[in-house]
């Protein structure tokens, strides 16, 4: 079971919540004995891209759900069997581990088939017949491991047997007349016999009790190209044993096989284990290649992921399956929202103009120098942010540690701001879906929803030709999820302030908390550039003001 703590910015994830994620696991790994790692929730936009690739850090893999997951418990770790290997050899391994049940596996070790005791036993019961060996085209070396035989003289490389089974237990000249070329024959140290059968062309001789065969007979064998070995085990018990040399192949079940993934939710293979009452159940990676066994016991856990929240605490831009998960700590620079907890946790909100602020102050109070790639990471978010500490939402915190951060990262914030806005601000080759979702967020203010995307960009210029299909998606996306208000703020990073562009049916919201006139969808706002403060508190004053109304 994976004891684990992912540290999670918001969806749609913006530079402060990657970098403040990622810097923050660091944070947790130098100061917790349970391992951290950060995730995100959604893909990153062209500035966090950059930001990531300057600093030398690969991008946090994507965690789609904190749901509890097959991978999460802890499942039997058995070895999987190769499809050739005798049935005798399969029933000592499930002896030995006290299994019931065995994965068969190709070289690659994906899942060819089940042996379980009941199969093996009903088909050992059911498929005996004198020609076994030859229908489940048993080899050698299985017949030799099974009846702990040594070979005597083997012809060819890899010798196969097509006969029938028998024991050479009448006279020679009864013999003669039962035994065809091909068969396999156990036989006695009665040499008249082994002459018989070696004349026959039989293609396995078994001699029992370990007795000798003289070279004279070998030299015999190699000319009507006979094989013989010689078992330790009588006549009766070798013919009963030989059986057991069939490959698990000829009686594994491998038809309709039910198997589950390491990434299926637990909720979801109950109903599975209900319906079908299997003992077990193979358990794949994500190379689909088999990594042990599940059973219902299994499911019997009290475990939940451990999670650490950054740069939002609104259950809505959290991750899926939040609910099934352990919150640990939240740390965030946001309104405080939703988030509800079953036990107390680490809250730290600070109204500074960055997470990353907060996450770097963590390491500085306990006496931690970031490594120059968290401390780059937590520049370029603070950068980000707050404008080059140009955002009203800037504090002398943000300030202050954003010199410190520069120092350990040796970058010069002007230069560094200069080259990541201009990477980050591009429109070029992105559609309007990727634009809108690059930073939007929903917001649900007194029961009404609302939703607001902001793009910074150097160019307004080269939103125009796209304007159009832009406010189209808008109008779509109002309909789809029931967004009575969708705003995008085309923000002017030089310049101070943000072209608005709103639609939905409570759009007149926008005239009246900003006290503009909303034409052809659009209006400006000088000198607003943050959406948490200058756009969502008016918002939410003008709706609850209509609301009492």
């Amino acid at each position: 079971m994976k004891d684990l703590i992912y540290v999670t910015g918001h969806r749609n994830p913006d530079s402060d919540s990657i970098c403040a994620a990622v810097a923050y696991a660091e944070f947790k790994n130098k100061t917790s004995s349970i391992p951290a790692v950060a995730v995100r929730l959604g893909e990153i936009n062209q500035e966090t891209q950059f930001i990531l690739e300057y600093f030398g850090v690969n991008k946090p893999p994507i965690l789609e759900t904190v749901k509890l997951q097959v991978g999460d418990l802890n499942i039997d770790k058995i070895h999987p069997i190769a499809p050739e290997i005798s049935l005798k050899m399969a029933w000592n391994i499930m002896k030995t581990n006290n299994l019931k049940t065995l994965p068969v596996v190709d070289e690659n070790e994906h899942l060819m088939g089940l042996l379980s005791v009941s199969s093996l036993t009903t088909n050992y019961m059911d498929i005996w017949d004198n020609t076994i060996l030859s229908k489940s085209n048993t080899t050698l070396e299985n017949i030799i491991e099974t009846l702990s035989a040594d070979p005597v003289y083997v012809h060819g490389d890899n010798p196969r047997f097509t006969g029938k089974i028998l024991v050479a237990a009448m006279e020679p000249t009864s013999l003669s007349s039962m035994v065809e070329s091909g068969d396999i024959v156990i036989v006695g140290d009665r040499e008249e016999a082994q002459n018989v059968l070696i004349d026959k062309k039989v293609s396995l001789m078994i001699t029992t009790c370990s007795q000798c065969v003289t070279e004279e007979m070998k030299e015999r064998a190699s000319k009507n190209g006979v094989t013989i070995i010689s078992t330790p085990h009588d006549s009766f018990t070798a013919a009963r044993l030989i059986v057991q040399s069939v490959p698990v192949s000829y009686v594994m079940a491998d038809n309709n096989l039910i198997f589950f993934s390491i990434e299926d939710l637990v909720e979801d293979i109950k109903d599975i284990m209900v319906e079908t009452r299997y003992r077990s159940y193979p358990v794949i990676d994500d190379a689909n290649r088999v990594i042990g066994m599940i059973s219902r016991y299994h499911l019997i856990s009290n475990h939940k992921k451990k999670v650490i929240q950054v740069d939002h605490n609104e259950r809505s831009q959290s991750v899926p399956g939040l609910e099934d998960a352990e919150i640990l700590e939240i740390i965030d620079h946001h309104r405080v929202a939703d988030i509800q907890t079953n036990t107390p946790i680490y809250f730290r909100n600070e109204p500074v103009g960055s997470t990353s602020t907060i996450v770097a102050s963590c390491f500085f109070e306990n006496g931690i120098r970031p490594s120059r790639q968290a401390a780059g990471l937590m520049a370029a978010a603070i950068i980000s942010d707050t404008l080059l500490l140009k955002s009203p939402t800037t504090t002398p915190k943000d300030s202050h540690i954003l010199k410190r951060l520069c120092e350990i990262a040796d970058i010069n914030k002007e230069e560094f701001a200069q080259q990541m806005f201009k990477a980050g601000t591009s429109l070029k080759g992105k559609t309007v879906e990727q634009i809108f979702h690059q930073d939007f967020k929903t917001f649900n203010v007194e029961g009404i929803k609302i939703g607001v995307a902001q793009v910074y960009t150097m160019d307004k210029e080269g939103f125009m030709p796209i304007k159009d299909e832009m406010l189209e998606f808008m109008e779509k996306k109002s309909r789809d999820v029931d967004l009575k208000l969708v705003v995008l703020m085309l923000t002017d990073i030089l310049n101070e302030g943000s072209q608005i562009y709103a639609v939905g049916p409570k759009k007149d919201i926008i005239e009246k908390a900003f006290n503009v006139t909303i034409e052809e969808d659009t209006a400006f706002l000088p000198g607003v550039v943050s959406r948490k403060k200058q756009v969502i508190p008016p918002l939410t004053t003008e709706i609850t003001i209509a609301k009492k109304n």
